[in-house]
């Protein structure tokens, strides 16, 4: 089951049952299936303090991504900024929308088991990224 929450920021997310059939569909083209999912939409502040408390950075990000997984079975907590996701949009010229959807489906990608740390990884996790925007603009 997917979840939507709301910590430290007035935001609205709508479409939540096409987003669900959407990361469904991410699953299952990765040989997975979701269980338990928490998506916490939150500030900058909120994720600046997460990213602090539980893994030692003293920086802002755009998502960072809990992995509770077991076997192919999908679960996770991804606490994702707003406010970055906001400035990213502009800072890449790309719609709110499209740059949401590209950090959500990038926090199921890590839960999937793939990895950004190298320019590989990176370039690889970006095809994913891609390859899954594409597939939910046909759900539209």
């Amino acid at each position: 089951m997917i979840s939507y929450f709301f910590q430290d920021v007035d935001f609205k997310f709508n479409k939540r049952k096409l987003n669900n059939q959407w990361l469904r569909m991410v699953a299952e083209s990765e040989i997975r299936r979701i269980g338990d999912v928490n998506i916490i939409f939150c500030s900058d502040n909120y994720i600046l303090d997460i990213n602090l408390k539980y893994l030692r950075h003293d920086y802002f990000t755009d998502i960072i991504t809990f992995d509770y997984c077991e076997k192919n079975i999908l679960s996770g907590d991804l606490f994702i900024s707003i406010d970055s996701v906001r400035e990213n949009s502009v800072l890449y010229n790309s719609d709110f929308d499209d740059e949401l959807h590209r950090v959500i489906v990038h926090g199921i990608l890590h839960l999937i088991g793939y990895d950004d740390l190298t320019d590989e990884e990176q370039n690889i996790m970006r095809q994913k990224e891609n390859y899954y925007l594409d597939m939910r603009k046909s759900l539209l």
